[in-house]
C-alpha cells in the first residue's frame, strides 16, 4: 500500500517522498486513518516501527487549514520523557511539514529558556516538550492552552518510568477538555493502561508490539567474561573485527567516564554520552555520532529509547540493564528500517539474573562466542531455558 492510499495531501506526500519513505510501516497503516477520522487513540508500537510518523503525518494533514494562531497558542502537544527525543521527535515533524506553512518547535531543560519564551511569542502549531520545562513556561504564561486541538504522548511507560505522572496530571489539567487524545508506548503495562484510561475516552486500541514483519534484523551475540576482562575484551573487539562504528551501553555514568579513558589508553577514541553533561555538549556528542566524526559512543540508558541513528551498525551492552524492556529499547537501535544490525552483550556471573530474563522475553538462547585470549575463572551458568527434565520412566 502507497502512501496516497491513507488520504495525505500533496505537500505531505511530497516530503515523505523526499525522506525515501516508499510504503508505510504496520503502525502507520493502522494509527493514521484512526488519527485522520479525530478519535482517541492508544498503540503499542516498539521503537523503530515508524511511530513518529504514524502521529505526525495525520497531525500536519489535520492542521494544514489555513488558521492562524495566537500568540503563544499551539495546536497540538506532543510531550516525550527526554530532551534527545523531544529534538529528534521535532525536527522530524520538520521534515514532514517541509512544504506546508505549519511551525514546530522543542522545548526542553538544561538550556536557557530564554529563546524558547521569544520563540512561542507568535504562537506554534506542533509543540514538542519535556514535561518539566512546559510546566515552567506554563507557569509564566509563556503559553497558552485554550487553542490545543490535540495531545500526543509519546513514549508513555518511559515518562511513567521517570516518574513524570504528577507532571502530566497538572499539564493535561490545564488542557481543554475539548481535544483529541493519542498516547504512544512500547509497552502497554497497567501504569499506562491506568494512565489511559483516566485520560483517553472511547478510545481505539492498536498494537504491532509483536508484528513479526516488522521484527528488526539484528544479529545477537554474547560474549561471558570475567569483570576485569571487560573493558579489555571490548578493545579486542573493536580492533581486531576492525568496528567502524558502536553505540555502547553502561549503567552509570562514572564506569562511562570510566570506559572511554580506558579505551583511549588502548587507542580508541570514544566519547561519553550522559546525566551529568549539559544538554548543549550531549546535542554536540550525538550530532557527532551521527556524521561519524566521533566512532564510538559510551552511554548510559538516556539514549535508549527513541534516539533514531541511520545506519547504526551495532550497540553493544557493556553491562546488561536491570529491566528486560531496557535491552530491547537499545538493541533497537541498530537494525532499523530494514537494515541489518548487530547487538552484542558482554555477560559476566553476576549478570546471569538479566540474562536469564533477556534470554526469556526473547524466547531464545542467545549465541555464545568464546575468544581463546580471555578464558573465563568465573563459569557464567547455563541458561535456564536450557533446562531439560529427566525423562520419568
Amino acid at each position: 500500500m502507497p502512501f496516497s492510499k491513507l488520504a495525505l495531501s500533496e505537500p505531505l506526500l511530497k516530503a515523505i517522498n523526499d525522506l525515501g519513505y516508499t510504503a508505510p510501516t504496520a503502525i502507520q497503516k493502522k494509527a493514521i486513518p484512526v488519527v485522520l477520522s479525530g478519535k482517541n487513540l492508544v498503540a503499542a508500537a516498539q521503537t523503530g516501527t515508524g511511530k513518529t510518523a504514524s502521529f505526525a503525518l495525520p497531525l500536519l494533514e489535520q492542521l494544514n487549514n489555513g488558521h492562524k494562531l495566537r500568540g503563544k497558542r499551539i495546536q497540538a502537544l506532543v510531550l516525550t520523557p527526554t530532551r534527545e527525543l523531544a529534538v529528534q521527535v521535532e525536527a522530524s515533524i520538520a521534515q514532514m511539514a517541509k512544504y506546508t506553512d505549519l511551525t514546530s518547535m522543542a522545548v526542553y531543560g538544561g538550556v536557557d529558556e530564554a529563546p524558547q519564551k521569544q520563540a512561542l511569542i507568535w504562537g506554534i502549531d506542533i509543540l514538542v516538550a519535556t514535561p518539566g520545562r512546559l510546566l515552567d513556561l506554563a507557569h509564566q504564561r509563556a503559553l497558552h492552552f485554550d487553542e490545543l486541538k490535540v495531545l500526543v504522548l509519546d513514549e508513555a511507560d518511559r515518562m511513567l518510568d521517570m516518574g513524570f505522572i504528577e507532571d502530566i496530571n497538572k499539564i493535561i489539567e490545564r488542557l481543554p477538555s475539548s481535544r483529541q487524545n493519542l498516547l504512544f508506548s512500547a509497552t502497554i503495562s497497567d501504569d499506562v493502561r491506568s494512565l489511559a484510561k483516566r485520560n483517553i475516552a472511547n478510545a481505539v486500541e492498536i498494537s504491532v508490539s509483536h508484528d513479526k514483519s516488522q521484527k528488526p534484523n539484528i544479529d545477537q551475540w554474547l560474549v561471558t567474561v570475567d569483570k576485569s576482562n571487560k573493558s579489555a575484551l571490548l578493545s579486542h573487539l573493536i580492533i581486531d573485527k576492525q568496528w567502524q562504528q558502536a553505540l555502547i551501553f553502561i549503567e552509570t555514568k562514572q564506569g562511562a567516564a570510566k570506559l572511554v579513558s580506558q579505551l583511549d589508553k588502548r587507542g580508541i577514541t570514544a566519547d561519553s554520552l550522559h546525566g551529568g553533561r549539559t544538554q548543549a555538549v550531549r546535542e554536540q556528542i550525538l550530532a557527532d555520532f551521527k556524521s561519524g566524526k566521533i566512532k564510538f559512543l559510551v552511554s548510559t540508558g538516556i539514549a535508549a529509547r527513541g534516539l533514531d541513528i541511520d545506519g547504526l551498525e551495532r550497540v553493544v551492552n557493556y553491562d546488561l540493564p536491570k529491566q528486560v524492556d531496557e535491552y530491547i529499547h537499545r538493541i533497537g537501535r541498530t537494525g532499523r528500517a530494514g537494515a541489518k544490525g548487530e547487538a552484542i552483550s558482554l555477560v559476566s556471573k553476576d549478570n546471569f539474573r538479566e540474562l536469564c530474563a533477556v534470554e526469556s522475553r526473547l524466547g531464545n538462547i542467545i549465541l555464545r562466542k568464546s575468544f581463546e585470549d580471555f578464558p573465563v575463572k568465573k563459569v557464567v551458568p547455563v541458561s535456564i531455558l536450557n533446562f531439560k527434565p529427566k525423562n520419568k520412566r
